[in-house]
């Protein structure tokens, strides 16, 4: 018997521009499994929010979903009528946005938009007032925020925006769900608020047995809080591994150069990067689309695309090197 909850599977999103389609997500696989903390790395651009926002069809309006599957449960998401998409909106996945303003309505004050995600999250039960305040005062409670009465009644210009992505936390977790993804939610804030914030999340998904997607640029933020890591690159998920593993034994040329970025306590200079820039996803090349930066490239890494390789039960990676 399985225990995969959600399955993504050869999926492909392209965005429609005035020079053509750009393919942002190139055949990207990835899988989470019943209680287990995923993360997706990788640097700015490369594809992670636009995957995990088509999990919830949240791009359908600027993105077209070329081909691939999203399962859910064994249900293809992108198949799913209206009715049912709501549904696992409600009730089954959350996401909290990277950008806590932009997530929250500003003329509706705090408590109206969590009292609306409980009254809207079981259509055949009608909650009394009474139930809606008590569960939004838990939930405002459970992210350690003092004085719940005063922030429900507030409005999200009147919070700081370590407040508004604590609300935006409480809003994902008000409603018991299955999966949470967390969208890079600590990146506008200063470091001691999003050590909080991170901790936060780590200890409520624990608590409530939940799956967690945690997207992010930070592999030290991966490397404390979830089990298993998929690197992205330009669209492509370059390799998989539990975390232990990935640190110890990075396989894919990019996850090396990611590491060696991260500067050391023990010194030895400053990194000079990655050399070169991610490609045009307009006319991406047909082969790895890592080739132009990577030192270890050679004349097939430009002209195919690698298939994931599985070096061990479980560390796969897409390289030629490896195959």
């Amino acid at each position: 018997m399985t225990n995969e909850l959600l399955s993504i599977k050869d999926l492909e999103v392209w965005y429609k521009t005035y020079r053509g389609y750009a393919k942002v997500v190139n055949g990207v696989n990835l899988t989470v499994n019943k209680g287990e903390k995923v993360g997706v790395v990788g640097e700015s651009g490369c594809g992670k929010t636009t995957t995990m926002k088509s999990i919830l069809r949240m791009n359908v309006q600027s993105a077209y979903v070329n081909s691939g599957e999203i399962l859910y449960s064994g249900e293809n998401i992108l198949k799913m009528n209206e009715a049912k998409l709501q549904e696992i909106r409600r009730r089954d996945i959350a996401m909290i946005s990277q950008e806590p303003s932009a997530a929250l309505n500003p003329v509706f004050t705090i408590g109206e938009q969590i009292r609306d995600v409980i009254r809207y999250s079981d259509t055949k039960k009608k909650f009394t007032k009474e139930e809606m305040q008590s569960k939004a005062i838990d939930a405002i409670k459970s992210v350690m925020i003092s004085d719940p009465e005063r922030i429900l009644a507030s409005y999200p210009y009147q919070l700081s925006g370590g407040m508004k992505q604590r609300i935006c936390i409480a809003m994902g977790l008000v409603v018991p769900r299955n999966v949470l993804i967390a969208d890079e939610p600590g990146t506008a804030l200063d470091v001691t608020i999003q050590d909080q914030i991170h901790r936060l999340l780590h200890n409520l998904v624990e608590e409530k047995d939940m799956s967690l997607i945690m997207i992010t640029h930070s592999l030290g933020v991966a490397r404390e809080l979830v089990d298993r890591i998929h690197v992205m690159y330009a669209g492509d998920v370059v390799e998989v591994a539990k975390t232990d593993d990935l640190f110890k034994k990075p396989l894919h040329p990019y996850t090396i150069g990611l590491l060696d970025c991260v500067p050391k306590l023990s010194g030895g200079g400053i990194s000079e990067g990655i050399y070169g820039y991610v490609p045009s996803y307009i006319n991406p090349a047909p082969g790895c689309r890592f080739a132009s930066r990577c030192p270890k490239a050679t004349q097939i890494c430009r002209e195919q695309k690698p298939s994931m390789t599985s070096v061990d039960a479980e560390h796969s990676v897409a390289c030629f090197n490896y195959q």
